[in-house]
């Protein structure tokens, strides 16, 4: 379900180009012209349904910024435009516990709305950790991330953020402080670019010290980037979305070359890598098993191809709720593998006879067709044997399935 996004503005020609702004970031504009609008609006609609309001500062009833008011106090957060060039406004804006504050500059600037709504959403699986000795200085930093609904984890110390970031894997950005007791910050981003790479976490450098050089120590020791308190708000929110989207931009480049661009199920290189990886750490035993979706090329025949991605596809999804915690692959065409450390054969047969049971059970529906599908598993449990023999003997096991009658699972004989 899309989320509102409460729009208050009075001018037609705002109202038009905003709306489409929203629709872009895939939101539903709930539109009003006033601040009575908007309450009564509100009031008749379930507050949980907001993301955030988009609210001009100037209304017919409220020519001071008093729409925010009512934002705030209604656990709404707010996002504040304004056709008004004046430093007295935004310095009033910005005293507010507002999202962000976007002069009606050009069009640019509604290409910032559109991304930063559509981060709002997202913000909400991303965690920034603060590494600051000073309470105060934390909290305010934590106040200005629960704006844009990041989860925040704050530490005293560098050892203590640290531990913290082995905790917790949705951590993506550090603002880290330079005067700590028990490591500067500048030693922080050293140790910790010893293990975290920039394109998978970054961090920013904060202090009040206003030399160059030691933005230029920061920079140079690994960190992203660096801001000199105090700074602005907008500077501030500019920095962290810049430098969270840097990581997501990369984590999304991998993913897009690791995965199969069909179903998204991890590729073959990606599956040997990872498997290698595995293997590394001796696993007491080890499983390995072969999908091949029965007859296939009728479903293609019969129904097109189109029809034959979404089977490829449902299956996929059927994988994943089956052996998410397991190494899967598509291996290309309708053949699939799964690799399932620290599994026997008799609870990877278990486990298999299941997700065949699911598959030939399963009713596949795409336009007017109805239709079933199966599949055949070759599995093995060669130990102390490498990856290539185990594939070997699986698809030795999964011809035998498909000789015998198809939609078995066929393993190692004793």
């Amino acid at each position: 379900m899309k989320h509102n996004v409460l729009l208050i503005e009075d001018s037609n020609t705002s109202m038009r180009v905003l709306k489409r702004v929203i629709g872009k970031a895939n939101l539903n504009a709930v539109c009003a012209q006033s601040l009575t609008e908007a309450k009564h609006i509100f009031a008749n609609t379930p507050p949980e349904s907001y993301l955030c309001a988009v609210i001009d500062y100037t209304l017919p009833d409220a020519q001071d910024g008093e729409a925010i008011d009512f934002a705030i106090e209604s656990f709404i957060p707010a996002i504040v435009i304004t056709g008004r060039m004046d430093e007295d406004i935004r310095e009033h804006v910005l005293s507010k516990n507002v999202v962000d504050y976007i002069p009606k500059e050009n069009a640019q600037v509604y290409e910032y709305l559109s991304r930063l709504l559509g981060r709002l959403e997202k913000n909400k699986q991303v965690g920034v950790l603060i590494v600051d000795d000073s309470r105060v200085s934390r909290n305010k930093i934590i106040s200005l991330l629960r704006r844009h609904n990041f989860i925040t984890y704050e530490a005293a110390g560098a050892v203590e953020g640290m531990e913290l970031l082995k905790m917790h894997r949705d951590i993506k950005l550090i603002i880290t402080d330079e005067n700590m007791p028990d490591m500067t910050g500048v030693e922080l981003v050293a140790e910790l670019r010893r293990t975290y790479h920039k394109d998978e976490l970054s961090i920013i450098g904060v202090s009040s010290d206003t030399s160059s050089s030691l933005s230029a120590r920061f920079i140079k020791s690994g960190a992203n980037d660096y801001l000199t308190k105090p700074y602005c708000h907008e500077e501030f929110f500019c920095r962290v979305l810049q430098n969270v989207e840097h990581v997501e931009h990369i984590d999304a480049i991998r993913r897009a070359a690791n995965s199969d661009y069909l179903t998204g199920l991890p590729n073959r290189r990606h599956f040997f890598g990872k498997v290698e990886g595995i293997l590394k750490r001796k696993p007491t035993t080890k499983s390995l098993a072969l999908f091949d979706l029965d007859h296939f090329k009728s479903v293609n025949d019969t129904y097109g191809h189109d029809c034959g991605d979404y089977v490829l596809k449902e299956v996929s999804k059927t994988i994943v709720k089956h052996f998410s915690p397991y190494c899967v692959s598509r291996f290309g065409g309708e053949e699939f593998c799964v690799f399932l450390p620290d599994v026997g054969l008799t609870r990877a047969k278990e486990l298999m006879e299941a997700f065949r049971e699911a598959i030939s059970e399963r009713q596949f529906k795409f336009g007017e067709h109805v239709f079933s599908c199966s599949i055949s598993i070759g599995l093995t449990d060669w130990f102390d044997k490498t990856i290539e023999s185990m594939l070997k003997r699986a698809d030795e096991n999964l011809y035998k399935a498909k000789e015998n009658g198809r939609n078995l699972v066929v393993i190692d004989l004793g």
